[in-house]
């Protein structure tokens, strides 16, 4: 029997080679119709025999082009059409409310690799190819649905050898957005840092990679941003990148030519291995060997954050070069990327000697992603190129806009049942940070066309996306910042209450008004309570004490000898000390904290590891590389003390003086370094095993810390729990959005946070 079924097809279906791919099929199975892009997707309409549509759903399903996903398929059955004699794709419906999702940004593919490499291909060498399946996508959309006019490639007619393969079904370049050829595409350029045209085309690359070769500093406008490149290998240009970058001591990204090169300098499992050569082609973290690396790119840590060219002109200059270079975002210190080149010419002519640069606009600034391997699977450390904007289903999101927090932020968008999160952007302690988030959320605003009820940020009323969310014009939900940890990781797992969060991080406005950062959190369907948290110690000086390990362990030092404490340690001043321990007796800019992240500060600055950071989390990584290779089942002593709360419950305090005072005591500091590890493990999991639940939730920036991670999901397993981390979203405080969005969801089922 002849029957029409109307399919209403929702997920990643744009941009993928969805619709040639459902043309082929519909073709092969004889079937008339048509599909079409629209606001919420594809709409297919497909007439044939019962038996016929019900193969074409089958394989519709089961055979998906490789960026390709279905996350909802309506049906419709409509009347037949005698006139409907064949299959066709049609230009895509504007209409309707959009639901439809943006694809990141894709590595590119084999096929256009062969392409450029084959001197007898017509766009052989050239740096912008790219097909359905790869190639520029987030970066340079500007609007839904996802057609080229509504890209900043809508400036570059195509010519008749393109026109001809996107409008080809049979092509693997049908519809594909960014299509272009030496002929018709955009086009490479070398100048000076003064903005003076020094060479084009292949001239301005080959330029370029003398330049790189000589140890000059090259910025290069990538697929979402610029880069600064320099040669990995010759230690007095990565000193001078580091100089002028101002970035003393933070570890560089290193891109390698090929996998072979970075097997050469790294050790790489199977899962690395995946993550490397995937189509998000994120930087990982791996251990490095001994190897022709500058020490400089990764001072004193065992891990390199490695990754392999991603775009046709990576890799051009790579194959070209032979050899490693360090690739590091394009922006000064503490500022969003460059993606123009007269705004690079301004930001980053301090630093770069020449700018390689192409006539491409960029949309939005997408840095590229960082991930590692622990536990057996991923983490994402920074979610971007590759990953950012796919949603996460939650059910009841929609008509929220969170605003994130200080730093490492995204900002996330609540939206018929899926949580859009932007990609990482970056500190918001700066007017361009803060500018970047007002750009984001009116850009996806408009993208979606979406009319948001609410704004959810965070607790701390300083934050400058606090004042961003108050300044909105919605009703703002305030939310604790390790609750949106701890929900943040629920939402990605699919996780329903009750269960145990446990947030370690190194700074959260607590609801006490002090500072809290090593907090177990109850999460049941009518709250988020605290359930026990660190002994409190102060911080003299304050936010000063965060990039300053000297100032925690001397909180902690007075919290556990008062004024007669041991600091022989410690790099002060006698005048240093004494106004430091007056300001203690005081009370005076000395807030309390319960942050493992000082902890972990504390314990570094002990060990003499390092007395002043030059950038967040400093400490923690040189105390992770203290403990590198150690085995032991050691650790410190600790005391957990019941309190009663003003309702008369009970919390638990974890009494860690006697662990710090062993600890400065250690002779051996690597021992002593797994040992603290295992001791904040073993506290973990003994409170834990106090809050009566399963579920147990890692959340926070410590647990970036590879040890700490495994150590605790072993730990925790062994006990009878099953943990659950961060895997897709970030463990720190990119993942606040996500937290902040899940507790709006609760608001609104009447189940209020801390």
């Amino acid at each position: 029997m002849l029957e029409r079924w109307r399919l209403s097809v929702g997920g990643q279906v744009q941009g993928v080679g969805f619709r040639p791919f459902v043309y082929r099929l519909a073709v092969e199975l004889g079937l008339a119709g048509w599909v079409i892009n629209a606001a919420n997707g594809a709409v297919i309409e497909a007439q044939g025999e019962s038996d016929q549509l019900e193969r074409f759903i089958r394989r519709l399903c089961a055979e998906l082009p490789l960026h390709a996903r279905i996350d909802r398929l309506d049906r419709q059955i409509v009347p037949p059409q005698t006139d409907s004699q064949a299959f066709a794709i049609h230009d895509s419906d504007g209409g309707g409310a959009i639901t439809a999702l943006m694809l990141p940004d894709l590595a590119v593919c084999s096929d256009c690799l062969r392409e450029l490499r084959d001197p007898n291909d017509r766009r052989h060498c050239y740096p912008f190819i790219n097909c359905t399946h790869c190639g520029a996508r987030y970066s340079i959309i500007e609007a839904l649905p996802y057609d080229r006019p509504k890209t900043t490639m809508r400036a570059f007619e195509m010519c008749a050898a393109c026109r001809a393969e996107y409008d080809n079904p049979l092509d693997r370049r049908f519809h594909a957005q960014p299509i272009a050829c030496p002929d018709c595409g955009p086009q490479l350029a070398l100048w000076d840092a003064a903005g003076q045209m020094l060479a084009q085309r292949d001239d301005a690359l080959r330029m370029a990679e003398e330049a790189i070769r000589q140890g000059m500093i090259v910025a290069l406008k990538g697929m979402g941003g610029f880069q600064l490149l320099v040669d990995a290998r010759d230690d007095a240009a990565v000193k001078r990148l580091r100089d002028r970058k101002h970035r003393p001591d933070k570890p560089l990204a290193v891109m390698f030519p090929t996998l072979d090169d970075l097997e050469r300098a790294c050790e790489v499992s199977q899962l690395e291995r995946d993550l490397l050569l995937s189509s998000a082609a994120p930087i990982v973290l791996l251990r490095q060997k001994l190897n022709n690396i500058a020490p400089s790119v990764a001072p004193g840590l065992p891990y390199l954050g490695a990754f392999l060219p991603y775009t046709p002109l990576h890799h051009l200059l790579l194959d070209d070069l032979g050899f490693p270079v360090v690739a590091t975002s394009g922006n000064r210190s503490g500022e969003p990327i460059c993606i123009d080149e007269r705004e690079a010419l301004s930001a980053l002519g301090g630093i770069a000697d020449i700018f390689l640069v192409h006539d491409r606009p960029i949309a939005r600034p997408v840095d590229d992603s960082v991930a590692m391997v622990a536990v057996d699977g991923m983490v994402m450390l920074r979610r971007a190129r590759g990953y950012a904007p796919e949603p996460v289903e939650l059910a009841g999101a929609d008509s929220v806009i969170a605003f994130g927090a200080q730093q490492k932020n995204t900002v996330a968008f609540a939206h018929r049942g899926r949580v859009f999160i932007s990609q990482h952007l970056g500190e918001m302690d700066s007017a361009a940070g803060s500018a970047l988030c007002r750009r984001t959320i009116a850009e996806w605003t408009r993208l979606y066309d979406l009319h948001p009820e609410q704004a959810v940020c965070d607790l701390h009323p300083d934050y400058r996306t606090t004042r961003l969310a108050e300044a909105s014009g919605l009703p703002v939900l305030r939310v604790q910042h390790h609750s949106a940890h701890v929900l943040a990781v629920m939402a990605e797992h699919g996780l329903s209450a009750p269960a145990l969060g446990i947030a370690w991080d190194g700074t959260g406005y607590g609801a006490d008004g002090t500072i809290w950062g090593g907090e177990w959190l109850h999460v049941t369907e009518t709250a988020v309570t605290r359930f026990a948290h660190l002994r409190p110690f102060p911080l003299p000086g304050g936010d000063k004490a965060a990039y300053e390990p000297r100032r925690c362990a001397l909180g902690a030092l007075y919290a556990i000898y008062g004024h007669n404490l041991p600091i022989d340690r410690l790099d002060f001043t006698t005048s240093e000390r004494d106004l430091l321990l007056s300001a203690l007796e005081r009370g005076i800019n000395a807030p309390l904290t319960s942050s493992v992240g000082r902890l972990f500060d504390a314990a570094a600055a002990l060990l003499g590891l390092i007395q002043r950071c030059t950038f967040e989390g400093q400490a923690a990584m040189l105390l992770e590389a203290a403990a590198d290779g150690v085995e032991t089942e050691e650790r410190y002593p600790f005391r957990v003390t019941p309190v009663t709360n003003s309702n008369g419950t009970t919390r638990y305090m974890i009494e860690w003086t006697d662990m710090i005072a062993a600890l400065g005591a250690e002779p051996d500091v690597r021992l002593a370094a797994a040992k603290f590890h295992n001791t904040l493990i073993a506290i973990l999991t003994v409170i834990a095993q106090r809050g009566g639940e399963r579920k147990i939730i890692l959340s926070g920036g410590c647990f970036q810390n590879r040890r700490l991670l495994e150590g605790a999901v072993k730990a925790l397993r062994a006990a009878g729990l099953t943990p659950y981390w961060a895997s897709r979203i970030p463990p720190n405080d990119g993942g606040i959005a996500l937290g902040q969005i899940a507790a709006a969801v609760r608001e609104r089922e009447r189940m209020p946070c801390v």
